[in-house]
């Protein structure tokens, strides 16, 4: 005789004790809590734990609850049959008086001692009338079902009459659960289907509705009652088939990796003909994620089911096992993948059940029901019984270790699927060469795996979600990225840095639910390292315009009223030598094509404000600090710098007098350009439409204001200045040294910030 703790399947929903009473009702269990001998009902009938409520609460929440199914749905659908139904019923009878002996001399409750006999009862097929009662007890849903008194009816309320895109899916597939049982032909098994699945997904959004978890649902419905179905689910789902209801079904992987691994050791001359397991473990993933209900006939998976619920998934491995011994001969001689998945399919499909009570269901499993040569039958109690006696050797702990060591392989497969697939996609849409992109990824998801560990808990769920595009799953916050930006961007600005990074931020964050993700990250790069010099520039003017620059700009809070520099300085535009260059065809042609390129465009880029102008200038002085044409290149964005603020001053004051002469009455004529003005950009400083003067208003009010185009165009007089954005920019130092320094960076930030901290708690 064993104590009723010391053979229970560690996290495989063997009994464990009763939950705590106090636990609020929205309270989500991750493991069962310990039995104690004090929460047995009775020896002599099942009953749920006794409630410290009082009865009249107790019937006061029936009558306010929704309308349940309050019993098994298999008791109102009996199933009638002309094969020798008496000698199915004396089988049911006899093995329920087996039952009722055990329960006499071994207990009946969660105080049920388990035993050899036990297993060997369970292994022929627990009577029906007893069935769900078992399961509740051998799952410990019997404690989660007693502590939680009118929990499910609540969820069922809330639950209700939602529309979704889960809901839209629970209503796709109740068609599809069953559908050969009287049960689920009518709207009653319909219903409580849809009841259980949506508070499920209610309950727990983070699994919500997965396929599969229909065939196990409409199960547990026809042999439990509707509440204690819906605890049962939570069982299965939470504990004893941990991450196989999820978008990747992680655990369901793991366990086909563990699968290979028992069918090298079982089965070694299996392994030795089929070289490549994989197969065998792909045609296994439906065993695991429906326990055998999906392709064996009902009558026999539900005995299936009866052995998971007592010995966990140990079960589905050795029977399993069992299976692919059965087949081992055929699958040996098997030419390729298909036949071997036809042998097991077969075989399979033709396990029947001679003690089941009513009749055969008709079978949509049959993929040959025209085969020529007959299969036979195999009884499905032998085939427990044969698992059970040459596989039934693995213990849980064993399993579980086995658990933990596949599971790091499979999680790592996935991640590596998952770069892959990120680089698939963003390869083809930029410059940077494929090495130096899978360097970026690392550094990318490294940086959000660190923010995960080392900084305060965050909703770490909103950065990664793998049911995302592979591009978006890893994404990163404001301060992520500036440590980022600090260690792999080109535009390095000193103390301007972080600054930069912050607009930069603010720019790619086009959805504002402050996080970006990876290939907006890396397109970013790729014009600065890659991209041409209008390029560039174009990139620098959107940074120094909204959203990217604010109101509320650190580097920016003061607005200034009169320019950084003076525009009486005199104009040049040579060179040193006193040799001069005519740009004049150079600059117009650079202007057509930008008219080409912002007619593809959606729509054009505001002009820049005198403010975000002196922001632009502020920028490109601190890019230049230490580079070793720093001298030329000061000298040249000095000139550029008077051109354009000259630019500024011609166009406002257009503005103005064009403004007077329409508030007296007489119409605005075109002058002609001043001899200050270069008649190159004359041509750029045309009228706006009324609509184009209502999107910028600055301008609309004959506010200072410059364009892109007088920007790029004045750049392109100095040619330090194009040598300096043209200039061949190498990525691979700068991944080197990211690598060396992220977490060195990350470390002193921390320094940093817990620095404040120590001074304040410091006498």
């Amino acid at each position: 005789m064993e104590n009723p703790l010391s053979s229970a399947p560690r996290g495989q929903g063997a009994p464990k004790g009763c939950a705590r009473n106090d636990d609020p009702p929205g309270y989500q269990k991750n493991t069962s809590p310990v039995f104690h001998s004090t929460s047995v009902c009775s020896d002599h009938r099942f009953g749920r734990t006794e409630m410290v409520s009082s009865q009249n609460s107790e019937e006061r929440e029936k009558e306010m609850s929704p309308q349940l199914h309050r019993e098994a749905l298999v008791a109102g659908f009996r199933r009638s049959g002309s094969q020798s139904p008496d000698s199915r019923l004396s089988r049911e009878q006899i093995k329920l008086r087996l039952w009722n002996d055990h329960f006499v001399e071994y207990g009946r409750t969660v105080c049920m001692f388990r035993t050899e006999k036990i297993r060997k009862l369970v292994a022929m097929g627990i009577p029906e009338s007893l069935r769900g009662k078992l399961w509740l007890l051998f799952s410990d849903a019997v404690t989660d079902l007693a502590s939680h008194p009118g929990y499910y009816g609540n969820l069922v309320e809330e639950s209700m009459g939602k529309c979704c895109l889960v809901t839209e899916e629970i209503e796709r597939d109740l068609h599809r659960s069953l559908p050969e049982h009287p049960a689920f032909q009518n709207e009653t098994g319909i219903a409580a289907l849809r009841r259980v699945l949506t508070a499920y997904a209610h309950r727990n959004p983070r699994i919500g509705y997965c396929q599969s978890m229909n065939i196990l649902t409409s199960l547990l419905l026809l042999y439990a009652e509707e509440e204690e179905a819906f605890w049962l689910l939570v069982a299965v789902c939470e504990r004893m088939l941990p991450d196989y209801f999820n978008h990747r079904v992680i655990g369901a992987q793991v366990d086909q990796s563990v699968f290979e691994e028992l069918i090298k050791e079982q089965l070694p001359e299996l392994a030795e003909h089929m070289r490549d397991l994989s197969a065998l473990a792909s045609i296994s993933l439906s065993w695991f994620l429906t326990l055998f209900l999906s392709i064996m006939p009902l009558e026999s998976a539900v005995n299936v089911v009866d052995c998971f619920f007592y010995d966990g998934i140990k079960a589905i491995f050795q029977l399993g096992l069992a299976v692919l011994e059965a087949n081992a001969e055929d699958l040996c001689s098997s030419k390729d993948d298909s036949q071997a998945l036809m042998v097991l399919s077969r075989f399979l499909d033709h396990i029947k059940n001679e003690d089941s009570p009513g009749p055969p269901l008709s079978s949509h499993h049959a993929f040959f029901s025209d085969d020529q040569e007959p299969c036979p039958m195999t009884d499905i109690a032998d085939l427990i019984r044969d698992s059970y006696e040459k596989f039934g050797d693995q213990s849980v702990a064993q399993i579980e270790r086995m658990r933990c060591k596949h599971r790091i392989r499979v999680l790592q497969g996935h991640e590596d699927t998952t770069k892959q697939n990120v680089l698939r996609v963003v390869i083809p849409e930029v410059s940077v060469l494929p090495e130096d992109l899978e360097e970026l990824y690392d550094l990318f998801k490294r940086e959000h795996m660190m923010s995960c560990y080392w900084e305060q808990p965050r909703p770490v769920a909103l950065r990664h979600d793998p049911s995302r595009p592979y591009a978006e799953q890893y994404r990163i916050d404001a301060r992520q990225f500036a440590r980022l930006f600090q260690l792999v961007s080109p535009w390095t600005c000193g103390a301007h840095t972080e600054i930069l990074a912050e607009r930069t931020f603010r720019l790619l964050d086009e959805n504002m639910d402050h996080l970006i993700e990876f290939k907006a990250f890396v397109s970013c790069l790729d014009i600065m390292y890659n991209g041409e010099m209008n390029e560039k520039i174009k990139l620098l003017y959107r940074l120094h315009i909204p959203p990217a620059l604010t109101e509320n700009d650190r580097d920016s809070q003061s607005p200034l009223k009169n320019p950084l520099l003076s525009t009486s300085r005199p104009l040049v535009i040579g060179k040193s030598n006193g040799d001069t260059v005519d740009y004049q065809k150079q600059l117009k042609q650079m202007i057509k094509d930008l008219a080409k390129e912002k007619d593809k465009t959606e729509k054009e880029l505001p002009k820049m404000s005198q403010r975000e102008f002196i922001q632009f200038c502020k920028t490109l002085y601190s890019m230049f600090h230490e580079d070793p044409e720093e001298n030329d290149l000061y000298q040249a964005i000095a000139t550029v710098t008077t051109l354009l603020l000259q630019i500024g001053e011609v166009g406002q004051r257009g503005s103005s007098s064009g403004s007077c002469s329409q508030e007296g009455g007489e119409e605005p004529q075109a002058s002609a350009p001043s001899p200050e003005q270069d008649s190159v950009f004359a041509d750029t400083h045309n009228g706006k439409s009324p609509q184009e003067a209502q999107a910028f208003p600055e301008e609309a009010q004959g506010g200072w204001t410059v364009s892109l185009e007088h920007i790029l165009a004045s750049l392109l007089t100095e040619q330090s200045l194009v040598n300096f954005f043209e200039k061949p920019l190498d990525i691979k130092s700068k991944l080197e040294n990211a690598k060396i320094n992220q977490y060195s960076l990350k470390t002193c930030e921390m320094s940093r910030q817990s620095q404040p901290e120590l001074k304040l708690s410091s006498p």
